[in-house]
């Protein structure tokens, strides 16, 4: 089951050093005990409702040109796969060819179609791999000169053999608030992009010469109009649309006026406990789901697990009258 706040803890051991001597990935890529994870437009290889992990012999031997490898990690004890196993992503170009090779009981998914059933092994080698996916695919030329850019250290730099300057992937930092006001009511938003029902936190990108908390305070007056006068931080999550680094805050008002802003947020909403966890249960409001951390600080503020309809104790929950 995947795990609902980021941990310290980690399933894998990244070689980050290793990885970057020559021959490293070589090494690796003719490792038959090697797992390989395959990413193709964005989606991963998926076998058996979790994330594959294909053993080399069962795929081509030559895989299609344009493909890039690059080394994710050495699992750690708690995986899923055994103690020590070395995990390679397999990036396949846009125009693939022919995917016949591809077992019949396994298909391309996105993260968000299936994070809710990942196991937390799972979801740390999905979202590297995104990630570094994500980035080989936007980073294919020499941003100083325009040159064909070549992919080395295992995947993890990529090196202009024109100009000789080195690139590293990104990632983009972004703050994710949950907005208590002087009523201890939260002020969750409705994004243009949503169904009308769903509410979450207010999230924006962090800007060049920013901190976080500058950030957080510009962000939330932007999208719905509410000056903070405290935050404080309260965990962190790796997302990887595309490469993200969510910084997740508490932040607190003494107002209780919002003006949505009409670009992105279509309405605001002020909740009370009592209020959010009836509309959630009822279906008549929706909360993003437990993988993320905006759930994380939603129940932070709420100060325990919120129930779902489809939860197991859902029914106990409504017999009581907590959608009354």
């Amino acid at each position: 089951m995947t795990i609902l706040s980021p941990s310290p803890e980690t399933l894998l051991d990244r070689q980050c050093e290793q990885r970057s001597e020559p021959g490293y990935l070589e090494t690796m890529l003719e490792s038959s005990a090697r797992r390989v994870v395959i990413f193709h437009r964005g989606k991963a290889l998926m076998s058996g409702g979790a994330l594959g992990y294909f053993d080399p012999a069962t795929l081509p031997a030559v895989p299609p040109t344009g493909t890039i490898s690059v080394y994710l990690a050495k699992t750690l004890e708690g995986h899923e796969l055994p103690t020590g196993t070395d995990v390679v992503l397999q990036v396949l170009p846009y125009d693939a060819g022919d995917l016949a090779w591809v077992p019949s009981d396994a298909e391309f998914s996105g993260y968000r179609d299936v994070a809710s059933s990942l196991s937390a092994g799972d979801v740390e080698i999905f979202i590297e791999a995104q990630a570094v996916a994500n980035w080989h695919a936007t980073h294919t030329f020499c941003p100083r000169c325009g040159t064909l850019t070549e992919s080395l250290s295992s995947g993890w730099m990529r090196r202009c053999p024109k100009d000789g300057s080195e690139h590293f992937p990104r990632t983009d930092p972004a703050v994710i608030v949950a907005i208590v006001g002087p009523d201890d009511k939260i002020l969750l938003a409705n994004n243009f992009a949503w169904p009308e029902n769903k509410y979450s936190t207010v999230a924006g990108f962090v800007e060049a010469g920013e901190s976080g908390e500058r950030a957080a305070v510009r962000e939330i007056a932007e999208e719905v109009g509410v000056v903070l006068e405290s935050l404080s931080y309260v965990d962190s999550q790796a997302w990887p649309f595309p490469r993200s680094l969510m910084l997740g805050y508490m932040g607190y008002t003494s107002s209780s006026v919002s003006t949505p802003d009409r670009v992105e947020v279509r309405a605001t909403r002020w909740f009370s406990r009592e209020e959010l966890q009836a509309e959630v249960l009822s279906g008549r409001a929706s909360i993003p789901g437990r993988l993320s951390i905006a759930r994380e600080l939603v129940e932070r503020w709420y100060g325990g697990r919120i129930v779902e309809a489809d939860d197991s104790d859902a029914a106990e929950l409504l017999a009581s009258g907590a959608t009354a």
